[in-house]
């Protein structure tokens, strides 16, 4: 029954990785669609290397960083118990990696290759797993600590704040020590639209996203016989909210109605565990017009070219569903309890604190050793070309 049991967590365990890593591909269309043509085959390329350069320094670093474990010792050890501890760091590994892919979309455009595969290295390597050990692990005590001035930790089921939050507030600094695309804001006051050079794609990325985070979310349990059939329903109705909200306040625009789902995700992640349905989704529908509001606000008025937006997505919709958990996740709300409000604004200041100060020092870094942005003329030939050496559609290209 022993090795049954074992067996059947790494199948469980193993199949959410798959789904979160078809995630990435999800990841990659939505950003092939919301950029411009001249730049389709970068945002396809760097989500993939990305996620290469994320695996490497999540074996080599990462994965030993947040959970002590490292895997320089014989195939035989790594084997044992069916191998549950490799699958358990493949599934965490794809955690890991969707923090550059969420910073990808903020950057896209105009951000050189090389510097950014540094970043991620970095990043996922040192910065991601010191605040994923912290609050999925118990290190350095902060838990201990928030628990003794709260009277419960911070609870993070499935990762609002340890990847979402911490993602988005890292892709701030990105953006803004990059700049603004060329020509996106003028010196008139005038804006450049910069349309979505596809919504198919944009949608398809949409889609892929919103199936994968059932993996995401579920099997954020590990193990088959944590198995929350919770966690799966309050993910679907947070889906719901947040495409109804976003649908009805950003007028049906197919670029907000296909990121609602995304953001109502993002928000019920960290408290899909103990909320009630009906409380996620309210979380759902917050964070979905929390998008649409604060995506209007930075692009036309704070002029931050977040090209897919993924700080009002990830980062404030990620800071709102690590609080929603300590508001809907009471009983008094009709949660499972076992939380406050008082943990959870303390873990999630905390979060966004840490990756919005590693932000600055990680980009600021690259920028001043080695730069972080396309010439203006690369930049003005677009990505594809000036990096990859090839255009999304070769063929007709040469017709022409």
């Amino acid at each position: 029954m022993d090795a049954l049991k074992q067996g059947s967590d790494a199948l469980f365990i193993l199949l959410g990785a798959i789904m979160v890593l078809a995630m990435h591909s999800g990841f990659a269309f939505l950003e092939l669609g919301t950029v411009r043509k001249k730049n389709q085959v970068n945002a396809l390329v760097k989500i993939l290397v990305d996620f290469s350069v994320s695996t490497v320094a999540y074996f080599a670093v990462g994965y030993g960083v947040a959970y002590g474990t490292s895997f320089f010792t014989g195939a035989e050890t790594l084997a044992a118990k069916n191998g549950y501890e490799l699958v358990k760091f493949f599934f965490l590994l794809t955690f890991a990696a969707a923090v550059p892919a969420i910073i990808s979309g903020g950057i896209a455009e105009r951000a050189r290759f090389g510097p950014q595969l540094i970043a991620t290295a970095v990043i996922v390597g040192v910065v991601y797993p010191l605040f994923e050990g912290i609050a999925w692990n118990q290190a350095f005590g902060v838990q201990a600590w928030v628990k003794s001035l709260t009277g419960d930790e911070f609870h993070d089921f499935a990762g609002s704040i340890v990847v979402h939050a911490v993602g988005g507030w890292l892709a701030l600094p990105a953006v803004v020590l990059l700049g603004a695309r060329s020509n996106r804001y003028r010196r008139d006051g005038a804006m450049s639209a910069h349309p979505p050079s596809s919504i198919p794609f944009l949608a398809l990325g949409a889609w892929i996203l919103t199936v994968g985070w059932f993996g995401f979310n579920v099997m954020s349990a590990q193990t088959v016989d944590k198995i929350s059939g919770l966690v799966a329903v309050n993910s679907l109705m947070a889906m719901v909210g947040g495409t109804l909200a976003a649908t009805v306040i950003g007028r049906n625009d197919p670029g907000f109605v296909h990121n609602g789902p995304l953001a109502g995700l993002v928000a019920v992640c960290a408290g899909s565990d103990l909320m009630h349905p009906l409380g996620a989704l309210v979380t759902g529908g917050v964070a979905g017009a929390t998008f649409v509001f604060m995506f209007t606000l930075t692009q036309n008025r704070w002029k931050i070219d977040d090209v897919l937006g993924v700080w009002p997505l990830h980062g404030l919709c990620g800071l709102w569903g690590g609080l929603a958990a300590g508001i809907f996740g009471t009983k008094a709300l009709g949660g499972l309890g076992g939380v406050n409000f008082g943990a959870q604004l303390l873990g999630t200041a905390l979060g966004v604190l840490w990756a919005l100060a590693a932000g600055f020092v990680v980009y600021g870094v690259l920028k001043a050793l080695m730069g972080l942005r396309l010439t203006p003329e690369q930049e003005s030939e677009g990505a594809d070309l000036a990096i990859h050496k090839i255009g999304s559609t070769p063929e007709r290209e040469a017709n022409w």
